[in-house]
């Protein structure tokens, strides 16, 4: 499992555990994990950053709608895994 660092904005730096990928009508989502435990705490991450952007930008999944969506997605993909909300 990958870990990656992800920059705020208020400078500071958070480490995750990308769990999964995918693209979702022309936008990539990760779930990631904050730990490899099995109780860790997953987010959903969406990139918001132009087709020409170097740098990825990031943003946690804050729309209930679209959280509620993107979560089904991850489900399907990971058999093994029970996400709740």
């Amino acid at each position: 499992m990958e870990k990656v660092k992800f920059e705020l904005e208020d400078g500071n730096e958070v480490e995750f555990y990308v769990e999964e990928q995918t693209r979702v009508n022309g936008r990539d989502y990760l779930l990631v994990s904050d730990s490899q435990d099995d109780e860790a705490q997953a987010y959903i991450l969406k990139d918001m950053s132009a087709g020409n952007d170097a740098l990825a930008q990031y943003e946690f999944v804050e729309d209930d709608v679209e959280l509620e969506a993107i979560s089904k997605v991850f489900a399907q993909m990971m058999d093994d895994v029970d996400i709740q909300m």
